[in-house]
């Protein structure tokens, strides 16, 4: 379903709170050691700037527990958003809705910048309280998410304050669904879908989800154990997932009803120990020895699954094809990523680990869209209703 978003509201000289996603690692003097997540942001609030909005942003950093820590205090992202804006007048309130930062909102000129301080240094914010998002929502005429990465959540700054104003989606949740939501109701086919990671469990609803839309599902990653396991193979000392072996076996059936091809890896490195050193080989699929783990997919696979992405029109891929933090075991991975680059449809990168390993192999120009939300992009994939999305007003 289509939202409104920030262009569809006139912002001339009205109090827009923004929902960011500013939780930026730190380091241990408490400078910013990767500034992605505010470069993210700066679309929106430029956009708003310009047309003469005062704007008001809020957000998260780390997991305070509901209390002031300083050490997850936004003071260095205000820092850092005055070196970003260099024309702007960037304001930090050190409250979120205390005597501090409704004087400093009232006080906001029109292209003027407020970051409030921690939205988490309140315990009412992950609570859903609605007397606190009243509070939030007090302070504005207009709200707009654009935190894509926190919109599963229920919580006061990204749901709760929808309640109590106009409330509209920013250009990075607006792209976010453009992608995702694209690629789920109107694929261009074939439309390939790739899935990695540990566990089966973590992504049963995404892999039935994906088998009612994809005309191929591609799996590697530690999950392909669990379904070698469900076709009566030896695993080895590999990860299984043991809960879920027989739904691993009615997925492997559900596709062939539904006609979508799925492929396990053919071939598997495997590894006398869960270690970056260890002794490795490539085996067949069916001949994993006992005492060895597979932690990669091997040659053959990665030609296998390369053929199936470079002629697809669409591609959604989620969870690395090994452990990637391993060099020896990062070479599955690495091809996926390489395989999505050269590919000349439409390749989305479901966040989390696999966008990291698209960042650290060079190829984040060569995709079509990266989401910047790992567990939001997985419970869209999911089919789930998102509670920050669905707060926001429809068109």
């Amino acid at each position: 379903m289509a939202k409104l978003t920030v262009k569809d509201f006139d912002v001339t000289s009205k109090r827009v709170l923004v929902r960011v996603d500013f939780n930026v690692p730190l380091d241990d003097e408490l400078n910013i050691t990767d500034d992605k997540r505010i470069a993210a942001a700066l679309p929106t609030i430029k956009y708003l700037l310009n047309a003469g909005a005062k704007v008001i942003l809020c957000s998260h950093l780390g997991r305070p527990k509901g209390a002031f820590d300083p050490k997850y205090s936004l003071a260095p992202v205000a820092r850092r958003l005055a070196e970003l804006l260099p024309e702007t007048n960037v304001i930090f309130a050190e409250d979120v809705i205390g005597a501090d930062a409704k004087a400093k909102a009232a006080a906001l000129k029109d292209g003027e910048v407020l970051l409030l301080e921690n939205v988490r240094f309140h315990k009412e914010e992950t609570d859903n309280d609605e007397n606190f998002a009243r509070e939030l929502a007090s302070m504005a005429e207009l709200y707009v998410s654009d935190a894509f990465g926190t919109v599963h959540r229920a919580h006061a700054s990204t749901e709760g304050v929808a309640k109590f104003l106009p409330a509209a989606a920013g250009f990075l949740i607006e792209k976010e669904l453009n992608f995702l939501m694209g690629a789920l109701e109107e694929p261009a086919r074939p439309f390939v879908a790739i899935m990695g990671g540990a566990k089966v469990g973590d992504k049963i609803g995404v892999i039935k989800n994906l088998l009612e839309k994809c005309d191929t599902l591609l799996i590697g990653g530690g999950m392909a154990y669990t379904f070698f396991k469900a076709q009566g193979l030896n695993i080895g000392d590999s990860l299984l997932d043991k809960d879920n072996i027989d739904l691993a076996a009615e997925l492997l059936t559900y596709a062939k009803e539904k006609g979508v091809k799925l492929l396990l890896p053919v071939d598997t490195v495997v590894a006398r120990a869960f270690d970056k050193d260890a002794e490795h080989m490539t085996v067949p699929s069916n001949a994993i020895p006992d005492g060895w783990q597979g932690l990669d997919i091997g040659e053959k696979t990665r030609e296998l699954f390369r053929a199936e992405i470079l002629p697809a029109a669409t591609v959604i891929w989620n969870g690395p094809m090994g452990v990637f933090e391993f060099p020896a075991f990062a070479k599955g991975t690495e091809a996926v990523a390489r395989a999505c680059a050269d590919c000349p449809g439409v390749t989305i990168i479901g966040g989390g680990d696999s966008a990291s390993a698209v960042k650290e192999c060079g190829l984040d120009d060569d995709m079509s869209h990266i989401s910047t939300g790992g567990g939001a992009s997985l419970e869209l994939l999911e089919g789930k209703v998102l509670p920050g999305i669905a707060a926001l007003n429809d068109k």
